[in-house]
């Protein structure tokens, strides 16, 4: 079969739908030579044709196919020096992948040889590796959306939801076989009802991008579950796809967004652009390696045949480069404007704004990009503020328009429901809004992601129930992931059918939850907590697709219970304007004292004080939210008038006796909710009222206006 190759455009990049056949653009500074090579669909294994490209502007080299079309299979070889010191790697024994691509057929064998290299990594292998790895297909973009329309919830009003598109499906008992675990699984309706009754607004997804598991993970009988090991940074993972794997999972994938959406929820990517699945000098040539290892790679500089490593995956992509760069601004815009994602949770965003000289720079060009841009700078843009480079944690450094993990929030609420003292001064931060993090850029309290627990780490059952971490299913002798000794509860880990060890688990786990959607911020509930799933004590599962990882919708009488709590705190938040600030709170005395915005008591009525907020043994208090100049919209437009709010917090293993604000605060309080399952049986509390906080408790009161009292 022959092929003619006529010299093309260089731009897009990858290879572009066009007329009556297909262009392919690949960019590289450094290459001598591109071969495009094509693969039969029928028979992915059998090479049809090896076709230069001979046109080359501005170091991309280019060329169209007439007569090939959408479905086609191909992959590149590319010439030029091999000499690794110098940082270069080519090897046209290797078939790289199209890093634009828009899917892939087809995952990397480890068993063949796509290793670069062989006996010493600065060694040429001049085996042939076609036949282990991933074939790059063919696209049209092409797509009816129906007038999609963006669901675009402020940031005061956003409540995330963290899932995994197969983890959250796989069991579920209303979705078709077929579809569990994928794109089309999860807009399966049973799925959308679910996430509407608990009340999130945005889905944000663990890495949907191409992804290749490790080498050492096949070793074990493992995979990259997680997916945090991208391929392809412009295609769908085909792991996800129930129509096929030849550009049908693109489709897919636009099908579930545009059913989202219709449904009011925003669609958000965990995106890794800090490094790919070519791991160090030692790992495989599947993509920028053999295309330009010199250029989109950080290299040693004093050898530069070894990798420099800000990531703790074995590589870093060089972003300060303008190629790089570029590849990275074109793939967001691609998930934008072809796929209609709503924003973004950048992994290791620290290494993305490194400079030339490895040190973060809050001015790089990553940063400047994003906020010119037309496109990205209207989206959501979340960065995880930390790398394992030097300086890497950066919590508080990134500019507008970025939100950011906090997890300094996460650890100082498990401290404080654990029962460490001497939290109650960042704690009161935390609640807040964290303003010591974010006001001086400008930013509001919205940029502050807050969780109890995400994808990394325990979920939350899991740290009210364990003390230690217990990952001996990933085969690493449970030494890997972090020590988070958490539980303060007692009596023994993990399963037990002790009502009293139960029930302590039960409350602490309604503490964090209510802490959590009671604090100022964007708050981000992991999947299956609102249901209490357990991953038995395992806090690093990214090896694990099993049961073990997956949520398990058949619910016990205690998990439907905190499923019914969690759905009323969501509730109370998305009702309550005071707990949505547009800005940081101001703590300022007004002529009427009870319209200040935030007062924090001491248990014995009084404001706290300097020396309160020093006592390391208080571990009951009071948080004042003042609501009465406050208002707010709903969605459908009708105004809420803000209640004020009184929140005790009791982490002692005692009631602790609160003597409620005198009158000047406000005549009398009712009561919202309460995570102790005792009650008082009081309907109404007055100015000055003592009342017991339980042990181990949240109560939420609302100030009782005068006009109200006959209700």
């Amino acid at each position: 079969m022959s092929f003619d190759v006529w010299p093309g455009v260089p731009y897009p990049l990858g290879a572009t739908c066009h007329r009556e056949g297909v262009n392919f653009a690949l960019a590289s500074h450094h290459a001598t030579a591109v071969e495009l090579c094509l693969f039969d669909p029928e028979h992915p294994d059998r090479e049809l044709a090896r076709l230069p490209l001979r046109d080359q502007t501005d170091h991309v080299f280019h060329g169209y196919i007439p007569g090939l079309k959408e479905g086609a299979l191909y992959g590149f070889r590319v010439h030029g020096a091999w000499a690794p010191r110098e940082g270069h790697r080519f090897n046209p024994h290797k078939l790289v992948i199209d890093p634009y691509a828009r899917a892939f057929l087809g995952k990397p064998d480890w068993s063949a040889p796509i290793v670069g290299y062989r006996g010493h990594a600065n060694t040429l292998d001049a085996r042939d590796s076609a036949g282990g790895a991933p074939r790059s297909v063919v696209v049209d973009d092409a797509f009816d959306w129906q007038d999609d329309q963006r669901p675009q919830i402020i940031w005061r009003r956003a409540v995330f939801y963290e899932a995994h598109v197969k983890g959250l499906t796989q069991l579920h008992p209303e979705v078709p076989e077929h579809q569990r675990g994928t794109y089309a699984g999860l807009a399966h309706p049973a799925v959308l009802k679910h996430l509407l009754e608990l009340g999130v607004t945005s889905v944000e997804l663990l890495p949907v991008h191409e992804s290749a598991p490790e080498g050492f993970l096949q070793e074990r009988g493992l995979t990259n579950y997680w997916g945090y090991n991208t391929l392809g940074f412009f295609a769908p993972d085909q792991r996800f796809s129930s129509s096929g794997k030849r550009g049908e999972q693109v489709r897919e994938f636009k099908q579930m967004v545009r059913s989202l959406h219709a449904a009011g929820l925003e669609v958000i990517l965990d995106v890794v652009y800090n490094h790919s699945c070519e791991g160090n000098e030692l790992g495989p040539t599947l993509s920028f390696r053999g295309i330009d290892n010199a250029t989109y790679y950080w290299l040693e500089d004093q050898d530069r045949s070894q990798s420099r490593d800000f990531t703790g995956c074995g590589n870093s992509l060089a972003t300060h480069r303008s190629l790089v760069l570029k590849l990275v601004l074109d793939s967001l815009r691609y998930w934008v404007r072809e796929m209609h994602v709503d924003g973004f949770r950048f992994d290791l965003a620290t290494t993305l704004a490194r400079g030339p000289d490895g040190e973060f720079d809050p001015h790089s060009s990553f940063f400047s990009a994003l906020y010119q841009d037309p496109v990205l700078s209207r989206v959501k843009l979340i960065a995880e503020p930390w790398d394992v480079g030097p300086h890497g944690y950066r919590l508080g450094n990134f500019p507008m328009p970025f939100a950011e993990w906090n997890d300094r929030y996460r650890s100082t609420l498990r401290r404080f429901w654990r029962g460490d003292h001497g939290q109650l001064a960042e704690l009161g931060s935390r609640l807040s809004g964290s303003s010591d993090f974010f006001k001086l850029s400008g930013r509001r309290p919205g940029a502050s992601i807050n969780y109890i627990a995400c994808h990394d780490g325990f979920t939350l059952a899991d740290l009210v129930s364990y003390e230690r971490k217990h990952n001996e299913a990933n085969r690493e002798e449970n030494r890997d992931g972090a020590d988070e000794n958490q539980s303060s509860n007692g009596g023994e880990e993990g399963e037990t059918e002790d009502p009293t060890i139960l029930a302590s688990r039960d409350r602490t786990a309604k503490n964090l939850l209510a802490s959590l959607f009671l604090s100022v911020g964007t708050p981000m509930l992991l999947a299956g907590d609102e249901m209490g799933r357990t991953q038995r004590g395992n806090n690093n599962a990214y090896c694990q697709d099993s049961e073990l990882s997956w949520v398990n919708w058949k619910r016990s009488p205690r998990q439907e219970a905190l499923l019914r709590f969690t759905k009323e705190l969501v509730k109370l938040r998305l009702s309550q304007p005071v707990l949505q600030r547009r800005g940081f709170f101001l703590g300022e005395s007004l002529d009427d004292s009870r319209f200040r915005d935030l007062v924090w008591f001491h248990p014995a009525g009084h404001e706290l004080g300097h020396e309160d907020w020093r006592n390391h043994a208080l571990q009951c208090f009071g948080m004042f939210l003042g609501g009465d100049a406050i208002t707010s919209r709903d969605p459908t437009g009708h105004r809420l008038t803000g209640d004020t709010l009184l929140i005790y917090l009791n982490a002692g293993r005692a009631p602790a006796p609160v003597v409620l604000p005198p009158e000047a605060w406000g005549e009398g309080w009712e009561p919202l909710l309460s995570t102790a399952p005792e009650g008082s049986g009081t309907t109404t509390f007055a100015a000055g009222q003592t009342l017991p906080v339980p042990q181990h408790s949240v109560l939420v009161l609302r100030l009782r206006h005068a006009d109200s009292a006959g209700d």
